[in-house]
């Protein structure tokens, strides 16, 4: 019986040496004492060289600002590198490798939504993406074969649609809302918005968003004004909504029916970093998207909804 308790005692021992030396599972070391892997990596010196060079690879985030000549701009996420991370890429290397270095975003003070009431042209002007802008207010027979485009090329877009079309229409409306495109507001009845009164202004906003949050339970953000006609009344009305304005940069003009050459000539010309590109549902689009798609690709750019180019994500 004696030895049956020494060898439990000896057991007993055994444990609890083992455990002072696990410092995360110690439960008699002192409070404070805690040694954090942080603490043991900041001693290697491939972590404090990472630490050291981290500044020269920083960017500083841009405020978002209001543009003489494109209006409302949005900002743009700072960079500042994760040294942990990047520590925890390069350590079996053994050296630094700046391809390997782990970013951090750092969100700008002043964002889009701090400015006040201003029409939108376009995304920040060094962000590789570009927004398709569909304003829909006719026919239906172009819809799906554009649908089965972006689809086929994993784009989303933005539609804008006129309220009356969308009344008429609201089969339409789901399968686009249905395969992941945003939507937006196209007015009710496609009037130049520069000639209403306040009140018919409101009217024709809000109407279109009943509309639309009745057929697809969501109220749109982005209101497209038809033909591009605005004021500063119109810009002010839509703010009060909780919308923004949005006017385009590159104009396909695809209502004129040019040739699929033409119109995509009329973009790739154009196209720049931020831009957003102008379209109809028109037989020139049906037979031109899929090509325009590739061209904007093969140039560079993430193709997304108006959305996502504006926020200040990189």
């Amino acid at each position: 019986m004696r030895y049956v308790s020494k060898g439990v005692h000896l057991l007993v021992f055994i444990i609890i040496v083992a455990l002072a030396f696990d410092i995360d599972q110690n439960p008699f070391k002192a409070p404070g004492l805690h040694i954090s892997s942080t603490m043991v990596n900041a001693e290697d010196p491939l972590y404090k060289e990472i630490q050291a060079k981290s500044k020269e690879f920083a960017e500083e985030p841009q405020n978002a600002y209001i543009d003489q000549v494109w209006h409302k701009t949005p900002g743009r996420n700072g960079l500042k590198v994760d040294v942990e991370k990047s520590y925890q890429k390069m350590k079996e290397k053994g050296s630094f490798d700046e391809s390997l270095l782990e970013y951090k975003q750092v969100p700008p003070e002043i964002q889009l939504k701090d400015l006040p009431a201003s029409p939108i042209y376009r995304g920040h002007p060094e962000k590789e993406m570009v927004a398709l802008l569909i304003n829909v207010s006719w026919g239906t027979e172009y819809i799906p074969d554009i649908l089965q485009i972006l689809k086929e090329n994993k784009v989303k877009a933005t539609f804008f649609i006129e309220g009356k079309w969308a009344k008429e229409n609201a089969g339409y409306v789901k399968m686009i809302h249905e395969q992941g495109h945003l939507i937006g507001n196209h007015a009710y009845n496609h009037p130049d918005m520069r000639q209403l009164s306040s009140a018919d202004i409101a009217e024709q906003i809000s109407r279109t968003n009943e509309i639309l949050q009745a057929t697809v339970d969501a109220t749109p953000k982005w209101f497209a004004p038809p033909s591009g006609n605005y004021t500063e009344e119109v810009v002010k009305a839509a703010d009060q909504l909780g919308m923004e304005t949005i006017l385009w940069t590159v104009d396909t003009i695809d209502w004129k029916n040019p040739t699929v050459s033409v119109m995509m000539n009329r973009v790739n010309d154009k196209i720049h970093p931020g831009a957003t590109i102008l379209m109809h549902p028109t037989p020139a689009i049906v037979e031109g998207l899929g090509p325009l798609i590739k061209n904007i690709k093969d140039k560079g750019y993430r193709i997304d909804t108006i959305e996502m180019l504006l926020k200040e994500e990189r």
